[in-house]
């Protein structure tokens, strides 16, 4: 449904007046729309406005509280270093009421941030030095929030990277097959019930007290960093609905499944699917460079296996919602979350052939 963009903008401290508001194509869950708006002498300013997916947020409250903490936080941290933090941070507009978001009559819920201008994101990896750039956005981020009390932020998603639990609704969705799917996908399925011993791997590390819970992004695709158009650095990490407790190797492991592949995400040619060792490098060199510091070697050890894990279980993710039939993730085309699903386990495999090269590759970036 179109908004009723006159009535929507009055909810926000919004300068100027509004113009028009066009929708961002990408992103698989919430509404996203530029809203142009003319400022006072002629000058135009763009924001961005954004309808929050309350049937996956369950509670857009906790989200928002997350949110506006975290990205206070990163302000303080990104004046202090002396940036801009209205470009290297998220810069929430409040609403007339000094809220962070507004429900409004129909139910949903909106938020509004400034929209940061000479810069864009990136689906598909353009050239090493953006990979580079975006793995060194992710490390500092993980850094300016190591000393954000994870206690104060709340599970928008529960057991959003619970890779067992995943697995667990996984194999409840081939049991039920509600939709008829699960005898077509039999290879799809077998690959995943092969895999099932890695699924508690971090999991037990986490409660055997070995790697340290910390703050964490846990969305960390390769589109979720703006990318500067002219110095071509990251400089922004977006998206910050899933900020939550959990490990580092969520965002180091999530990061390279979603910039390791040169081809798309949802690619139907698998043999344009890889894991390209190149970016892989670049990518490990820059996430070191920025977060190695604050990082224990046990996580250092285990960045080769987080990649696998996380791309093992978004592949889990995607198969479990085609055989559920398309309901978390938005689809464009009829089996387009099998398409993914088939991306991912394709470059499992390939992480599986290049272990050792990998693992030689973290090994040369480690101090």
């Amino acid at each position: 449904m179109t908004p009723d963009w006159t009535t929507l903008v009055r909810h926000f401290c919004f300068e100027g007046d509004f113009v028009r508001a066009e929708p961002i194509p990408s992103g698989h869950i919430n509404d996203s729309y530029a809203a142009l708006f003319r400022m006072p002498g002629g000058n135009s300013r763009r924001y961005l406005l954004q309808r929050i997916n309350h049937t996956v947020f369950h509670s857009p409250e906790k989200l928002m509280a997350n949110i506006a903490g975290i990205t206070d936080h990163l302000r303080r941290k990104i004046v202090a270093d002396g940036g801009d933090p209205l470009r290297e941070t998220i810069t929430l507009i409040p609403c007339m009421q000094g809220s962070s978001f507004v429900q409004i009559p129909d139910g949903d819920y909106w938020r509004a941030a400034y929209f940061i201008e000479g810069a864009r994101t990136y689906d598909v990896v353009r050239n090493l030095a953006h990979v580079y750039s975006a793995a060194k956005a992710f490390g500092k981020f993980q850094r300016l929030v190591s000393d954000f009390p994870v206690d104060r932020l709340h599970e928008t998603i529960p057991d959003f990277h619970h890779a067992p639990k995943r697995f667990d609704a996984f194999v409840a969705a081939v049991e039920a097959d509600g939709c008829n799917r699960a005898a077509s996908v039999r290879a799809e399925i077998e690959f995943a019930e092969q895999r099932a011993g890695i699924t508690s791997t971090l999991v037990d590390l986490l409660e055997q007290g070995r790697l340290p819970l910390r703050v964490t992004h846990n969305d960390t695709k390769f589109n979720n960093v703006l990318i500067d158009d002219v110095t071509g650095e990251g400089i922004c990490v977006i998206d910050l609905d899933t900020v939550m407790p959990g490990l580092s190797l969520y965002d180091f492991g999530d990061a390279v499944r979603s910039g390791a592949n040169p081809a798309a995400e949802d690619a139907q040619d698998l043999s344009q699917v890889t894991v390209d060792l190149d970016i892989f490098e670049r990518f490990t060199a820059g996430y070191l460079d920025a977060a190695r510091a604050f990082l224990t070697p046990l996580e250092i050890d285990l960045l080769p296996f987080s990649a696998r894990i996380m791309t093992f279980e978004c592949g889990m993710r995607f198969l479990t919602d085609y055989l559920n039939g398309d309901h978390y993730f938005r689809i464009h085309r009829p089996n387009h979350n099998l398409d993914r699903c088939r991306t991912q386990f394709k470059m499992v495999q390939d992480m599986e052939a290049r272990a050792d090269e990998m693992a030689d590759t973290v090994e040369k970036h480690r101090s």
